[in-house]
């Protein structure tokens, strides 16, 4: 469990030198050319539109809706004693492979320019059949970039493929990132309680947007689904003691559709601003911002004509609110931001200080682009003699900004990759 009073606010950007430092990593030839096809520069998407009109910000509100704690307590009761991610880090028996032992193929989802200083890739045999989807970090989690002792990645999956009743499960993988020679990794289910605490069901997410500020891990949800967001408190993993594909109480235990542990939700936000309202479908931390800020967006048509909505939301500064979003009256939780970015396509989007970054991702087998956008225009990472835009890694869902070390972390495909902040600031000038 997180010892919060060791914890004190640290100067903000404040770089822990050791961790994370290297070079940028050789990519192949072939990663480091761009076609001509790939060459086309279209217009950028401009400045920033701001959204300041009642109609446009209340159509972002939430609501916030807490599981009873009689269900907690009860589900907790019948599963045995929570433990935390150190413990859970503790089983991490799974380990990902650096850049140099990934395929080719793998490679190629790493951008061409600016290049990763990190990368790993996934196991082929537990990651088939599951999608990739958002990352948070210890970076997110507390300012000194640390949960407890360790740093930590969390990596987001959904199931992409099997039969019918195990399609968009979701699960997290928690990285121990210790030592950025050897990542190991252990998963945890997604879950939400249900009947009152006597059994559960998985979330069913494409987890395209996820979150760890303090002891909570913000999630995003499936379309199908009544909430926007769905919160679980780290400090509430349990053990799965059955095996198998089932999830929830099964004869002589309880299962986890194969993950040692399950993580059951705490609360939700769900939409309050009524029919069509806009869904987060990705989301980021934002620290630069005083309070804390939940940077949110929503996905666009990629050949569309319609650029997203990027928001934030406030985090509570309240006493046993941590990690929640500051709620009013009847839960109500409203934004205090809006803009509308003319760039279409939107996977990811992380905001810090006062630029926003935006991904897009690639049409058919291009290449995404990544833009620097704020109220005076855009700029996007370039590469190659031409200056062409399609650089970025084809798709990536999420962008995380771990604060300590300088870097973004994000995914695509099978692999986990960063880079410096810095670097990306520097293309796009």
């Amino acid at each position: 469990m997180k010892q919060r009073g060791r914890h004190r606010r640290r100067r903000r950007g404040r770089v822990l030198r050791g961790f994370l430092a290297g070079t940028a990593l050789a990519l192949t030839a072939a990663a480091t050319m761009i076609s001509a096809s790939q060459a086309t520069v279209s217009d950028g998407p401009g400045a920033l539109e701001p959204l300041t009109s009642s109609a446009d910000t209340a159509a972002l509100r939430l609501t916030e809706e807490t599981v009873p704690q009689a269900s907690l307590d009860r589900l907790a009761a019948e599963m045995g004693p929570a433990v935390g991610v150190g413990e859970a880090l503790s089983a991490a028996g799974r380990s990902l492979r650096g850049a140099a032992g990934c395929t080719e193929g793998e490679r190629d989802a790493l951008p061409v320019a600016p290049t990763a200083t990190r990368a790993y890739c996934w196991n082929t045999d537990d990651t088939a059949g599951w999608e990739p989807g958002a990352v948070t970090t210890s970076g997110d989690a507390d300012e000194d970039g640390r949960w407890g002792a360790h740093r930590v990645i969390v990596s987001g999956w959904s199931r992409d493929s099997g039969p019918v009743a195990d399609r968009g499960l979701a699960r997290v993988a928690f990285v121990d990132a210790d030592d950025p020679a050897r990542l190991s990794y252990t998963w945890a289910l997604l879950a939400v309680p249900v009947d009152g605490g006597r059994d559960y069901r998985g979330l069913v997410s494409r987890v395209s947007g996820m979150v760890w500020y303090q002891d909570k891990l913000l999630v995003t949800a499936g379309d199908g689904d009544r909430s926007a967001l769905y919160v679980y408190d780290v400090d509430r993993i349990h053990r799965a003691t059955a095996s198998g594909s089932a999830v929830g109480r099964v004869p002589g235990g309880w299962s986890a559709h194969g993950a040692p542990y399950v993580l059951p939700a705490v609360a939700s936000y769900r939409p309050a601003g009524g029919s069509g309202a806009p869904r987060p479908a990705t989301v980021s931390l934002d620290r630069s911002t005083a309070p804390d800020t939940l940077v949110a967006g929503e996905w666009t048509l990629d050949d569309g004509d319609r650029g997203a909505r990027l928001w934030r939301y406030a985090f509570d500064t309240a006493p046993g609110r941590a990690g929640l979003l500051a709620a009013g009256p009847a839960g109500r939780v409203g934004v205090t931001q809006a803009y509308r970015t003319g760039a279409s396509g939107v996977r990811g989007v992380l905001s810090h200080e006062d630029g926003w970054y935006v991904s897009r991702s690639g049409a058919e087998d291009r290449r995404g682009t990544l833009w620097r956008q704020d109220a005076d225009g855009a700029r996007a990472a370039h590469c190659g003699a031409d200056d062409s835009r399609d650089c970025w890694s084809p798709r990536t869902e999420s962008l995380s900004y771990w604060a300590q070390t300088g870097e973004v972390w994000t995914q695509s495909g099978r692999m986990l990759f960063a880079l410096p902040l810095a670097s990306i600031d520097r293309s796009a000038e």
